[in-house]
């Protein structure tokens, strides 16, 4: 995380009871709209994950807007659909909430179903006043429901009747909304503000072994939502049933006394197939010795650390954390240290870590360090491509050919850039700066093997906020050509709230791909169908 994300943060805060009224286009359009100029009716499909343990705010939304002039309506029939019974059996309530406030806190609970069928009635009986309404659906995911799974949902019909003189007329106004079905998705909060009594989970970093476990790693901010220095640690949990379910979290990175100041954080994980090896990589900050704290040199008193701890059995056991600083830094820098999000095996063996240094003028880019004999020592002090760049991630794309996708503190896009020959020497990617918008936030990119149209084959994926401005929007993205372009329709939308923004991608076997991605405070893990995202 860097400097400017603070305010960022901090206005986000502000907002965290508010709910966006801001939506994205969805493959039946971003809004429906239908009336004449007395009664207009305008249905706006939210996207957000069905999570377990959170209420993830409503699904759908409904703008009615009265003319004063029009005489009375009242709201007799709100007619919902939820697919077919399994889909049904995935959740275990149904909301309808109205109000005239455009956020949902505000609204009041007009009726509920528990354990519903595969279609829902609600009679609110409501009349309206001149103006806006709003309406809103809010769907609870029921505990047998698992990460992954899929509802489906529409909106099918609203009616609504003349209110004369108190009372109710008896032609009625229908509007209906036919093949408005979408699909919506369970997924899991891993960590929420509060659990264990830590103030905030942030950063996430995740990988898959060789056994199908996931390992999920994260700054444990035990006290407020700030970068280092502070009372930070790195956290981990495991998943063994495909993000299901998560053991219990367990400190894997705890530099000691005086805790406050003493803190480590920013994690990457990487998973190393031929040794079994994982190996987490992260920021020690001794006092503050953090972006704005660090200095020239390679001492922990003065200068930040790149540091490792590693796992040989699957991550059940860590070693004690160890400093690789004189190995990859140099000493003129004021700081160097890893990506954050994830690491990666090249098909020769070597291990690569995407990271950062920030030099003598205190101008940072993004680079790597590398390995040749699986992390027994690490090479760096490696020039990086583009200066005013920090967070990046890297994939190789083809054999020998590293990408490196950089956070660009210049705003609003992506850079992107390739080397030949482990990052001595760089070449600005036809996609840089144009490709992927940004808005200064970290990202997630992977390269995976999975099932496209029952073919294997190798694509890239990226997450990020999927704005030039503002951290909303979460989306995952794919590229059939390994990078070289990126089309609008592989694209999905995970989830349109503010967020914190930073996400980790990984493969969930062959046909799935998960997403650990920051809410506000939160963690959230979802999987998604290959071809849901790959159209």
């Amino acid at each position: 995380m860097r400097r400017n994300d603070q305010s960022t943060i901090r206005l986000l805060l502000s907002a965290a009871m508010l709910f966006l009224t801001v939506h994205t286009a969805h493959a039946l359009g971003s809004s429906v709209s239908a009336g004449d100029s007395d009664l207009i009716v305008r249905q706006v499909p939210i996207t957000v994950p069905l999570l377990q343990g959170v209420s993830s705010g409503p699904v759908h939304r409904t703008d009615i807007r009265l003319n004063a002039a029009a005489g009375g309506r009242r709201l007799s029939v709100v007619d919902l659909s939820l697919g077919d019974d399994a889909g049904a059996a995935r959740l275990a309530r149904v909301e309808l909430w109205m109000g005239d406030s455009a956020t949902v806190d505000k609204a009041r609970l007009i009726g509920s179903v528990d354990r519903p069928a595969k279609r829902v009635s609600f009679s609110p009986n409501v009349d309206l006043k001149p103006g806006t309404t709003h309406c809103w659906v809010v769907l609870k995911p029921s505990e047998a429901a698992a990460t992954g799974d899929r509802v489906t949902f529409s909106l099918e019909r609203m009616q609504f009747h003349l209110v004369r003189d108190g009372g109710t007329g008896r032609r009625a106004e229908n509007f209906k909304y036919p093949d408005t079905q979408r699909a919506l998705f369970v997924g899991t909060a891993v960590r929420r503000a509060g659990d264990d009594g830590v103030h905030t989970y942030r950063i996430p970093g995740i990988v898959e072994t060789d056994k199908g476990t996931l390992l999920a790693v994260y700054d444990i901010r035990y006290l407020n939502t700030r970068d280092l220095p502070g009372h930070v640690d790195v956290g981990l949990n495991r998943s063994t049933d495909g993000g299901r379910s998560w053991s219990p979290m367990r400190v894997i990175m705890d530099m000691g006394a005086p805790h406050e100041n003493n803190g480590v954080g920013d994690p990457t994980i990487l998973f190393d197939p031929a040794t079994k090896r994982i190996i987490v990589a992260a920021l020690w900050s001794k006092g503050n010795r953090s972006i704005a704290g660090s200095k020239p040199g390679l001492s922990p008193d003065t200068t930040g650390q790149f540091v490792l701890a590693h796992s040989d059995d699957d991550g059940l056991t860590w070693s004690p954390t160890y400093t690789i600083t004189p190995q990859v830094k140099e000493p003129r820098w004021h700081l160097f240290f890893q990506g954050p999000g994830n690491g990666i095996a090249m098909q020769d063996g070597r291990l690569v870590f995407p990271a950062q240094y920030w030099d003598e003028q205190r101008m940072p880019y993004s680079t790597i360090i590398w390995s040749d004999d699986h992390g027994a020592s690490w090479k760096g002090r490696l020039l990086g491509p583009k200066s005013n760049t920090t967070e990046s991630q890297v994939v190789e794309t083809t054999p020998g050919t590293l990408m490196l996708n950089m956070r660009d503190n210049r705003g609003k896009f992506r850079s992107v850039s390739t080397t030949t020959d482990m990052g001595k020497t760089w070449n600005t990617h036809p996609t840089s700066y144009s490709a992927l918008p940004d808005p200064v936030c970290m990202g997630s990119l992977i390269k995976a093997k999975v099932r496209v149209k029952g073919v294997l084959r190798d694509v890239l994926f990226f997450s990020n906020p999927n704005t030039s401005a503002g951290r909303h929007h979460i989306t995952i993205q794919a590229s059939l050509d390994l990078g070289e372009t990126w089309q609008p329709v592989h694209k999905l939308l995970v989830d349109e709230r503010e967020c914190f923004g930073y996400s980790s991608l990984v493969t969930v076997g062959t046909d799935r791909i998960g997403i650990l991605y920051e809410g506000i405070r939160d963690l959230y893990f979802v999987t998604y169908p290959v071809d849901s995202i790959i159209k």
